[in-house]
């Protein structure tokens, strides 16, 4: 199976954009994501308890202030927030990191029917977020098996480099692939970002609010549409202005193409939580998922999927994938992970 662009990998807004924004960027005709660290579905998700199915958001009650410095205007967080992950996404192109995803398939009451397990190396070439599958239910690709995941990501990176060029071009704002983002001034015209509170997430002073789509907000294309129908919470880190955590949901079921390009099912839910490396760059650490989602022969889980990320390192990328490597090829080390 070659590696293809992940919608658990691929951050762009809130950590909605992981999962949605390529549902649509990697549709026909839909090339429009949203933006910031985007790569996710929401979930309610305990780090104390075993992962397991997840839950619809229900936002708990705000803890106690950190302190009483006044909260900021929630628009002016929100553009602070998106100005820094300009500057996280170039740190995060110096960084390699060992990515586990496990799909619980179930039937429709709900039962376990099967699982699979896919294991990637998660990097960028020439500007590009890849992934590389090195192993799949406990075994390790083939030559031939990981030639085909090197060719098609050379493929990949160059097929995104003509279509940013393309759209730069154009004067378009575009994610790394070269589709249009959706940028915040636009979620804020689509949704409300309400109920700001300070709190404390992993030791570090954290704003959190929620955001509802509005429901009678004027769309310009499928992705908008998809943010409008939307429903979570994010957490923001106050001294970086990155989000460390998000969580939500589908309010209705989201359809492109009759079902057959794109088809999400009503409530399901999805998450993701990030965490600081080596003290200057916010990476995924966990994602995970909850409910029905197709497109295409691309991504299709109906169940539950969990993404758990570890061994963050420095490196930097040649010019393309060695062939026969089940890691790209590491010049540079960097100190060890936090």
């Amino acid at each position: 199976m070659p590696a293809v662009p992940n919608p658990l990998q691929d951050r762009k807004l809130w950590g909605v954009v992981l999962f949605v924004g390529l549902l649509i960027a990697s549709s026909p005709g839909h090339g429009a994501t949203l933006p910031l660290r985007t790569q996710a579905f929401f979930f309610q998700h305990d780090t104390d308890r075993p992962a397991s199915r997840a839950e619809p958001l229900v936002s708990p009650p705000a803890p106690p202030a950190a302190t009483e410095t006044s909260l900021p205007d929630i628009p002016s967080l929100m553009r602070a927030v998106e100005a820094h992950q300009r500057a996280e996404e170039d740190l995060e192109k110096d960084y390699l990191y060992h990515s586990i995803q496990i799909v619980q398939e179930t039937d429709s009451h709900g039962k376990p029917k099967k699982s699979a397990i896919e294991e990637y190396d998660v990097f960028w070439i020439h500007g590009v977020p890849v992934r590389k599958m090195t192993r799949k239910d406990g075994r390790e690709l083939t030559p031939d098996e990981l030639k085909k995941e090197d060719d098609h990501i050379d493929k990949e990176v160059e097929k995104a480099n003509e279509k940013r060029e393309k759209e730069d071009a154009k004067g378009k704002q575009t994610d790394p692939r070269g589709n249009e983002e959706i940028t915040v001034s636009r979620f804020l015209e689509l949704g409300n970002f309400t109920n700001p509170r300070r709190l404390q997430l992993n030791g570090r002073d954290t704003i959190a609010v929620d955001y509802a789509g509005d429901p009678n907000a004027k769309t310009r294309n499928k992705a908008e549409d998809m943010v409008r129908d939307l429903q979570g919470t994010l957490w923001i880190d106050e001294q970086d202005k990155v989000i460390s955590k998000a969580q939500g949901h589908f309010l209705k079921s989201f359809k492109i193409g009759g079902g057959l390009l794109v088809n999400i099912r009503q409530n399901t839910s999805f998450g993701m939580e990030q965490k600081k490396i080596n003290d200057e760059v916010w990476l995924p650490n966990h994602i995970e998922g909850d409910g029905a989602a197709r497109m295409l022969l691309l991504f299709n889980f109906n169940g539950n999927v969990r993404v758990e990320n570890s061994g963050y390192r420095k490196f930097k990328a040649t010019s393309r994938i060695l062939p026969g490597l089940s890691t790209v090829q590491e010049q540079d080390t960097g100190p060890p992970s936090q």
